[in-house]
């Protein structure tokens, strides 16, 4: 990881979070982290998802508890406690920004959840693609988009500390 990391940096690479790569859950009681390095950022490249937590996210230092919508260049709190409060009006803020959005990446926790047909179905009749995967690949997707300069957007939900509560 580290000669990686040492190449990149030697070779000018911008290295970012592909689709296949698994961020981790911090350990709340090991105090660990889950990191990703940012090591050339581009000014106006957009923001990025740092870290998660049970707890929240650190998107761009700022440290947020809960789950939140990220709107570039905002960010906000969602008011949704898990994938099943993901519903028609939950979503309105995603769909009634301009510019629009091309996708939204929804993060249902520590697993993927079903979203409710009539949800997808709107932001679909609206232009707006949807990506919904667990809370840990959702960040890396969201990375991803805003690196290749997509209009993209992400609804999170903080992965529970035990994966069988959601």
């Amino acid at each position: 990881r580290h000669y990686f990391r040492h190449n990149c940096r030697r070779l000018g690479v911008d290295p970012f979070l592909s689709r296949g790569h698994r961020l981790g859950p911090s350990d709340d009681e090991m105090y660990q982290r889950t990191t990703v390095s940012v090591m050339k950022k581009e000014p106006g490249s957009g923001i990025m998802i740092l870290s998660y937590s049970s707890q929240g996210f650190n998107i761009d230092g700022n440290k947020v508890f809960g789950p939140c919508a990220v709107l570039p260049p905002s960010i906000l709190q969602w008011k949704v406690g898990n994938a099943k409060d993901i519903t028609e009006e939950s979503v309105s803020l995603f769909h009634m920004i301009i510019p629009q959005i091309e996708i939204l990446v929804l993060g249902t926790g520590a697993r993927i959840e079903r979203i409710h047909p009539s949800v997808l179905a709107l932001l679909q009749s609206k232009g707006i693609a949807v990506e919904v995967q667990d809370t840990p690949n959702a960040c890396a997707t969201f990375n991803f988009l805003i690196n290749e300069n997509r209009i993209a957007a992400a609804g999170l939900i903080p992965p529970s500390a035990n994966p069988n509560t959601g």
